[in-house]
């Protein structure tokens, strides 16, 4: 299994799974790369010790997984939401309108940090009400049924090596409470996912509206991709 210094371009764009291994959180089988496994377990065995019974919601994430999300997007045929988390109407966007409605919520294929399986969207399934599903939503962080398991995450997170890549609104990414990465792995990951190779990527594999988005590729890369918060 390689170590992160090693990652491929295929490996950091989702195309290729072979830096994963498998690792059982309860019930759950979980594909992770190996040097998340042994943190992942252990915050996940003491968030247990405290009250929450830890599910991730979304873990890793292939090129194809993530194209099929963005296309559908694209196309009006999966949900698009504004910044407020509103419905929009595609039809009524310009191309370029379209595409940073879709990168306010969802990665562009190949970039997604859910390719590295360093990235964890997490929640406490004891938390969850009874006969609710889990939306991904802030609120259900930081004022609702999921806030006790968030406020244990920023408490204790650091101390597993992860962090919040999306803790702030910094005009890229929405706020995602729930998003939780390896810092050691991701951020070697993210130093080696260069503009070059993710646009070679998508030159090589198209997504819809791909001309669009490299007419604007460099203000997307800085805007969307290694535009994070370190907290």
């Amino acid at each position: 299994m390689p170590q992160t210094s090693d990652w491929t371009q295929q490996q950091l764009t989702g195309l290729d799974d072979s830096h994963l291994t498998v690792i059982q959180l309860d019930k759950q089988a979980v594909r992770v790369q190996q040097q998340v496994q042994h943190d992942l377990s252990a915050l996940v065995s003491h968030a247990k010790q405290d009250g929450f019974s830890v599910a991730v919601a979304s873990g890793y994430r292939d090129f194809e997984r993530q194209r099929l999300i963005w296309n559908n997007k694209y196309l009006g045929l999966r949900p698009l939401l504004d910044s407020q988390g509103q419905p929009l109407d595609a039809n009524t966007l310009s191309p370029i309108q379209r595409i940073h409605a879709i990168l306010r919520w969802s990665a562009l294929p190949g970039a997604s940090r859910h390719h590295w399986g360093s990235d964890f969207d997490l929640y406490a399934i004891n938390l969850l009400p009874n006969n609710t599903q889990l939306q991904l939503e802030p609120w259900e962080y930081l004022s609702g049924h999921q806030s006790p398991f968030y406020e244990w995450l920023v408490t204790h997170g650091a101390q597993f090596g992860f962090f919040f890549p999306y803790a702030q609104d910094q005009g890229g990414v929405a706020v995602e409470p729930w998003h939780l990465s390896h810092k050691a792995t991701a951020t070697t990951a993210l130093n080696t996912l260069t503009e070059q190779r993710l646009l070679d990527t998508l030159q090589q594999h198209p997504i819809e509206g791909c001309d669009e988005v490299f007419k604007h590729f460099n203000h997307i890369y800085t805007q969307y991709v290694t535009n994070i918060s370190n907290l």
